[in-house]
């Protein structure tokens, strides 16, 4: 299991987030995940990248409450704590 610090979470979130379409600096933690164009199907392959690097789950109905990129991690961050 990675190292679980909030840069550590960040990095990864923000990387896993990029890989989905939108560019790497567009991808910062004030950003919606509207304006991404993020849609429940990335966050379920998000979901599956934290679990296997972190052990945390993400269920759906977190995942539908998120609405930043700071969500995101701010999410990760408690469930790995």
């Amino acid at each position: 299991m990675a190292t679980a610090t909030r840069d550590a979470i960040a990095q990864k979130v923000i990387e896993t987030l990029a890989s989905f379409g939108p560019a790497i600096e567009d991808v910062k933690p004030e950003a919606t995940l509207e304006e991404l164009d993020i849609d429940s199907l990335d966050l379920a392959e998000l979901a599956q990248v934290v679990e296997e690097e972190y052990g945390a789950q993400i269920s759906g109905d977190d995942a539908a409450a998120l609405a930043t990129v700071g969500d995101v991690i701010d999410l990760v961050l408690a469930r790995v704590a």
